[in-house]
């Protein structure tokens, strides 16, 4: 094979001044992270954007008002909004929420995604958030986690206590400690049972502040969860509690 004049003067001068070559492949392997360098940081602010356009877009600009109360929209949970409604997995479920709060993306570690349609462990189902009113997130369990007995329904599985007791770390984002529970109400809606919860969580990760609706159907228990720090639970607490009442599955 021929070898180029370059290659051949890069030789020569290795030969004859190995410190004069040494420097010459220095700034030739400069240059390239240089460029390389360049080339990602020109990449980088299109990385970090991707993340927050799932929450550009205020709910209010397309989801519809709720026939209940216009001053809220109404979301409905369908089979192209998650994994788990399209495994068949959760039952479509809905929700109130304030025209101007934004969907956060759920990690797809986080979403089922990856173990559905037979997931062991709980995941997250939706998210919507505002930075001054607080935060609410759908997390579905699998009822083998909690109960043998097939389409269970909460009252089998157990009383409001236990289940908290084994959602309680889903709904703080860490810890649950049975003192933080405040009030623990049961809700009959038709055949359908309601776990409502009221928590005082100083230390979760979600909020100080936490308010958890639950229920089961077919082979999974879905609960609706609140969670606001101490600002937002003072100016927004009707509202977040208003959102957990109207959720329905």
């Amino acid at each position: 094979m021929a070898t180029s004049p370059f290659t051949t003067s890069l030789l020569t001068l290795r030969a004859s001044s190995p410190s004069s070559y040494s420097k010459l492949s220095f700034i030739r392997a400069s240059s390239r992270r240089d460029l390389f360098k360049g080339v990602a940081l020109q990449a980088l602010p299109l990385l970090l954007l991707r993340p927050s356009l799932a929450r550009e877009v205020e709910v209010g600009s397309f989801l519809p008002p709720s026939p209940s109360d216009p001053s809220f929209v109404l979301f409905k949970a369908s089979p192209k909004d998650t994994p788990a409604l399209r495994a068949g997995n959760v039952q479509p479920y809905q929700f109130i929420l304030p025209p101007t709060w934004k969907q956060a993306r759920v990690a797809n570690i986080l979403s089922g995604n990856y173990c559905q349609p037979k997931c062991a462990e709980p995941w997250v189902e939706v998210k919507f958030e505002d930075e001054k009113q607080g935060k609410v997130q759908v997390v579905a369990s699998p009822l083998i986690r909690l109960t043998n007995k097939p389409n269970a329904t909460i009252e089998d599985i157990g009383s409001p206590e236990k289940v908290i007791a084994s959602l309680g770390p889903f709904v703080t984002g860490n810890t649950y400690d049975p003192d933080e529970l405040l009030e623990t109400e049961v809700e009959k809606l038709g055949d359908q049972t309601y776990y409502k919860y009221l928590l005082e969580t100083p230390y979760a990760l979600t909020g100080t502040h936490n308010l958890a609706k639950a229920t089961a159907k077919g082979n999974t228990l879905v609960l609706f969860v609140a969670s606001a720090n101490d600002k937002q639970w003072q100016a927004s607490q009707k509202t977040l509690k208003a959102m957990l009442d109207s959720f329905l599955l």
